[in-house]
């Protein structure tokens, strides 16, 4: 039996250790990355793509690349259908770009041949399976059991080489508040990837989409996309405290600047909205918003928030503080 290792508590917290590396800066790290969407979204376009980018070291939309050989495995396509795609998005490809149209399963030697591959180029940076059934074998296990064991085998792989294995797979039709719930399979694979990308079209007739991104190394994103002359394009790119503020009522920022030149206010809700001269907003749902962002959106603008019930009412105390 093999001993466990352990590391202490004292070693990690002095010891400096490498932290994890982006093939495309601060949106794919090495590991597995699980890319979801729809059947005939465009998916295979972007990871074309993507493969040009890192296989010539220039960046993906705006995002720098880290150059190194790419394999992709188009087990849905021909070489046929793949030199079509590249005539139409680009003039110059780089010889590090491979591909391959057929391959092992997972439980039939597909690990042993990428294996093989990484023997033969050493300096591979990332590798796309597309698609994750086409690599998959049916099993009796149950669901989540099968999931969880096959995407840990291409986990395995890719954290013991540290580098990028792209998985692409597909969404459920199902709607779903969250879109990473659209993710056709059980939990095993979501929580057993390093990173989740889904990518959803507006409408099927609608050439944009908004690619939806988190990680345990990659910080919540949302990219607004447009399909134009077979390639996806850079619409906008929003990021987790970006996307946070926008949540953010505009009366509280309203507020913001109503304390600026102030030490202090106290008065009603009615009174308040009075001060600011707002109209479309109830005094009870004003309370509520401002006791829900007193902790961040509030402190961090030097107000602190205080509430408390008197005979004459319920009142509010706004005081501004520059200690924090």
């Amino acid at each position: 039996m093999q001993k466990l290792q352990t590391v202490n508590a004292d070693t990690l917290l002095y010891e400096p250790l490498e932290k994890p590396s982006f093939v495309v800066d601060g949106l794919i790290p090495t590991g597995l990355i699980l890319f979801c969407g729809s059947q005939k979204i465009g998916k295979s376009w972007l990871m074309l793509k993507l493969c040009l980018c890192v296989s010539q070291g220039i960046p993906l939309w705006d995002m720098p690349t880290r150059e190194g050989d790419v394999l992709y495995l188009c087990l849905e396509d021909t070489f046929c259908r793949i030199q079509d795609r590249l005539f139409r998005l680009t003039d110059e490809a780089s010889g590090r770009l491979h591909f391959a149209v057929a391959s092992d399963k997972l439980s039939d030697g597909l690990i042993v041949q990428l294996e093989d591959y990484l023997k033969e180029y050493p300096d591979s940076s990332l590798i796309v399976i597309d698609t994750l059934q086409k690599v998959r074998t049916a099993s009796k296990d149950n669901a989540y059991a099968s999931d969880y064991g096959d995407i840990s085998l291409i986990k395995d792989f890719a954290d013991r080489h540290s580098l990028a294995v792209v998985v692409v797979h597909h969404i459920r039709k199902q709607n779903d508040s969250d879109v990473f719930n659209k993710v056709s399979g059980t939990t095993g694979l979501t929580g057993s990837a390093d990173a989740t990308f889904v990518l959803e079209q507006e409408s099927r007739a609608s050439n944009a989409a908004k690619l939806y991104v988190t990680g345990r190394d990659t910080p919540y994103q949302e990219f607004k996309l447009r399909f134009r002359d077979c390639s996806w394009e850079l619409v906008e790119r929003k990021e987790q405290e970006q996307l946070a503020k926008e949540t953010i009522p505009d009366i509280l920022f309203r507020l913001v600047d109503f304390m600026q030149g102030r030490e202090e206010w106290t008065g009603t809700a009615t009174e308040l909205l009075d001060a600011l001269g707002e109209t479309g907003t109830a005094a009870n749902v004003l309370t509520k918003w401002m006791n829900e962002y007193r902790l961040d959106f509030l402190l961090e603008n030097h107000i602190r928030y205080d509430f408390s019930r008197r005979s004459s009412g319920r009142m509010i105390f706004l005081a501004v503080i520059n200690d924090i």
